[in-house]
């Protein structure tokens, strides 16, 4: 019977263990990851005005069906 019981509170632990650290990933890395993915897709499908090179960026415009979508933002210049 201990040693069930035993296993039943290391099966606890790593349990706890996995839901810490799936909470920690959800709640601190992927909003950062997402972000970063986001922006770089954005910068892929923008389009930019070369003229206003800035210490490697430039100013960037997106648009959906024709339509101006937000405000302006920088992206690297890539040639």
């Amino acid at each position: 019977m201990k040693e069930a019981t035993g296993e039943l509170n290391m099966t606890v632990v790593v349990v706890l263990a996995v839901g810490i650290l799936s909470v920690f990933f959800f709640a601190v890395l992927w909003p950062s990851i997402r972000s970063t993915f986001i922006a770089n897709n954005k910068c892929s499908d923008a389009i930019c005005d070369k003229k206003t090179l800035n210490n490697g960026h430039v100013t960037c415009e997106y648009y959906v069906n024709g339509k101006k979508q937000g405000a302006d933002f920088q992206c690297p210049w890539k040639g």
